[in-house]
């Protein structure tokens, strides 16, 4: 008895497991039967390549299939195994060489006419397969770029059933069809946000090239006006290019959200500025079927940017504590757990009260003291402690403006350059640690025989921790704030007036 047998890939995540599609003819009542815990996309599947076979002129014959997707225990979803399917069935009817299906993985969904349709989620699935050993892989037409990102692999593009069947030895005309394509990723106005811009604002400038160097996290905190969505929205353009691995990541994230992907990996870092209405889901992940990436994940290696955050949810807020502090997102499920990257550098912008005038210098706040207390009590004491820079934003004045058109500003390409040396400069000295930023050194490594620093260094920061002005994270939080000052000035080691400028930054919307 002959049976169809074929792969395809099953993703959790960005982790995908290989499937086996195995295709059996009995004899019996017609009937179309997928087994293997396939959610409600698939299960249609049936329906659609039956259909798909018909309209393409390779239909099924007309007795009892049955599809079982192994190992059966691992729940499948999605439409993208669509085209396996048909493929095995065509198999085990000796319309396809079955030897030849057996040895490509196979995805892509099915219209009725027998037209494969692009899905979300290929640069992920091809990559899945390419690290389980698969070499040859088919997939629509409209994925084939996106596919080909993933080196070592051999990508056939397919437009409709029909052609697949040819290409595995089926013996049908060929018949031209025009392919469905995906939408191509719109390139921006070619104006890039540039560091000058932002005028009058020295010390919030300087505060950005430190989170920048070290790739802190940053609350921002000032009255409408004063420049905070500016100096958040300029942080990325501060950041080196991503590497090949991460910029495969942040391209794959966005394959699995549904975002187009070019036909080269994007090596700039990723911004994302959800609204201050966004779900715990759409900001962290979740969704029914197929768990999709929220806009933490995909700002992974780039900027997570909330704006007027005391607005967000309170709960949702909270949620960003556990990947703040392991770089991992986790989406539990009944019977399963998705994990996706959670390495972003998270910038806050506040209001300091509900009306946004407190503390500044030109304008009456007309807030009650408890009402200014309960708006910012909306970020949690938690949450603040995970924030590296803590920075108050002031307005520009009259004089200020005008002494800004008078000199050269910090430009974004000469800032870059200082973050890509004092970066160089970190990974020189951590060569031998598994940690390459600041930001993600250990206090326990900082404080220990490794990196500690004399006390005559730590006299302001260790009397802050005594009086209570700062917590123990707090405290590593600021000497790996003192050593990305000292990465960046190009010293040794920080010293005593790196740290108590370091605390300042912890701590400059409380002076």
């Amino acid at each position: 008895m002959a049976i169809g047998r074929t792969w395809s890939v099953s993703l959790l995540g960005l982790r995908g497991a290989v499937v086996e599609i195995e295709a059996d003819l009995a004899s019996g009542l017609p009937a179309f039967v997928l087994i293997g815990l396939p959610d409600a996309a698939l299960g249609e599947a049936k329906d659609r390549v039956r259909s798909a076979a018909t309209n393409s002129g390779c239909g099924l014959p007309a007795r009892k299939i049955t599809v079982n997707l192994s190992p059966a225990a691992l729940p499948k979803h999605g439409s993208g195994f669509d085209l396996g399917i048909a493929l095995a069935a065509l198999a085990a009817a000796d319309l396809v060489r079955a030897d030849s299906i057996s040895r490509v993985l196979h995805l892509g969904e099915l219209g009725l006419d027998g037209r494969l349709r692009p899905v979300d989620g290929i640069l992920p699935a091809v990559l899945s397969a390419s690290r389980a050993g698969f070499d040859t892989v088919m997939v629509p037409t409209g994925n084939a770029d996106e596919a080909s990102l993933v080196p070592g692999v051999r990508v056939i593009p397919v437009a409709s059933l029909r052609d697949a069947a040819i290409w595995h030895g089926g013996e049908f005309e060929p018949e031209p069809v025009e392919p469905i394509l995906r939408a191509v990723p719109t390139a921006g106005d070619g104006a890039e946000a540039d560091l000058a811009d932002v005028i009058g604002s020295e010390e919030a400038v300087g505060a950005m090239l430190v989170a920048a160097a070290g790739g802190h996290h940053v609350l921002l905190l000032g009255p409408p006006g004063a420049g905070k969505t500016m100096l958040a929205s300029r942080l990325p353009t501060l950041l080196p290019d991503l590497d090949p691995d991460a910029a495969l990541e942040v391209s794959s994230l966005r394959s699995l959200a549904g975002m187009p992907v070019g036909s080269t990996l994007s090596t700039r870092p990723p911004f994302e500025a959800p609204h201050h209405t966004a779900t715990a889901a759409s900001l962290l992940g979740g969704g029914s079927g197929q768990i999709r990436p929220g806009a933490a994940a995909r700002a992974s290696h780039g900027v997570l940017f909330l704006d007027e955050a005391p607005e967000f949810p309170g709960s949702v807020l909270d949620g960003l504590r556990q990947p703040l502090e392991s770089g991992t997102i986790s989406i539990h499920r009944a019977n399963a757990v998705a994990f996706f990257p959670g390495r972003f550098q998270l910038v806050l912008a506040a209001n300091p009260c509900p009306c946004g005038q407190w503390g500044a210098k030109d304008s009456e706040c007309t807030c009650p003291p408890h009402s200014r207390r309960r708006y910012l009590a909306r970020l949690s004491g938690p949450l603040l402690d995970r924030i590296d820079i803590q920075f108050r934003v002031h307005r520009i004045t009259t004089a200020q403006l005008r002494l800004a058109g008078e000199g050269a500003r910090l430009t974004s390409a000469a800032a870059r350059e200082r973050v890509i040396a004092a970066r160089t400069r970190t990974r020189e000295r951590l060569a031998a640690t598994p940690w390459t930023l600041n930001s993600h050194v250990p206090g326990s490594w900082l404080r220990g025989p490794e990196a500690r620093l004399r006390p005559a260094v730590t006299a302001s920061l260790d009397r802050s921790l005594e009086r209570g002005g700062i917590t123990m994270r707090g405290y590593d939080r600021v000497l790996r704030l003192g050593w990305t000052l000292a990465d960046l000035e190009g010293t040794a080691s920080p010293t005593a007036d790196q740290m108590t400028r370091a605390l300042y930054l912890r701590r400059a919307i409380s002076t």
